[in-house]
C-alpha cells in the first residue's frame, strides 16, 4: 500500500466522520422542530403560534439531507445491510468474488447516480423549477446533494477495494457489522 493513498484514505475518512457527525446534529435537529411543533400545536403558549407551519416540509428535508450525509460512513462502518453468513458458508476464493463484484457494482451504480443526480439538478437549476409547500425554494437545492452523496459513495467503494485488493482471500473482516 502506498503511503500517500493511505493517507488520502484517513483524510477521506475524517470527511466522512465529519459528515456523519453533521447527520446526527441534523437528527437533533429534526426532533427540536417535531417537539417542538407538536408542544405548540397542543400548548397554547402565549405570544407563539399553534404548530410550526414549517415543521413537517423541513423534518421532511432534514430527514433526505442526513441519509445522504451519513450514507458514505454507513458503508465505510460496515452499517450497510450486509448477508454475511453466505459469505461465510461459501467458499473463500467464491466468496472474495462475491467481495468484489458486490463492491464493483455499488461503484458502477453510484458512479451512474452520480451522472443521473447531476443532470436532474442541472436541469433543474437551468429551469428555475421551485419547490412550493409552505416553503419556496429552488428545486436543485434539493437535488444537488445527491450527487454528492453517490460520488462519495464511490469513492468509498474504490478504497474498499483496495482494501479488499490487499486483503487476504476470502469474505472480507473490515467494514462488516459481524466478522
Amino acid at each position: 500500500m502506498k503511503p500517500g493513498l493511505g493517507r488520502l484514505e484517513a483524510r477521506f475518512g475524517t470527511l466522512l466522520e465529519a459528515l456523519a457527525l453533521a447527520a446526527s446534529v441534523a437528527l437533533l435537529a429534526m426532533v427540536a422542530i417535531i417537539c417542538g411543533d407538536v408542544l405548540t400545536r397542543n400548548v397554547a403558549i402565549p405570544g407563539l403560534p399553534r404548530g410550526i407551519a414549517w415543521s413537517n416540509e423541513i423534518s421532511e428535508l432534514l430527514l433526505y439531507g442526513m441519509t445522504l450525509a451519513a450514507a458514505p460512513w454507513l458503508l465505510r462502518e460496515g452499517r450497510h445491510i450486509r448477508v454475511d453468513i453466505v459469505l461465510r458458508a461459501l467458499p473463500k476464493r467464491m466468496a472474495y468474488a462475491c467481495e468484489w463484484i458486490a463492491d464493483s457494482l455499488g461503484f458502477v451504480c453510484c458512479l451512474w447516480l452520480v451522472f443521473y443526480g447531476a443532470s436532474a439538478a442541472k436541469k433543474s437549476w437551468a429551469g428555475d423549477a421551485l419547490s412550493i409547500k409552505t416553503l419556496v425554494m429552488p428545486e436543485w437545492w434539493f437535488l444537488a446533494p445527491l450527487p454528492i452523496c453517490f460520488l462519495l459513495l464511490a469513492i468509498e467503494f474504490v478504497f474498499r477495494m483496495r482494501r479488499l485488493k490487499h486483503a487476504e482471500i476470502g469474505p472480507r473482516d473490515d467494514a462488516v457489522s459481524a466478522a
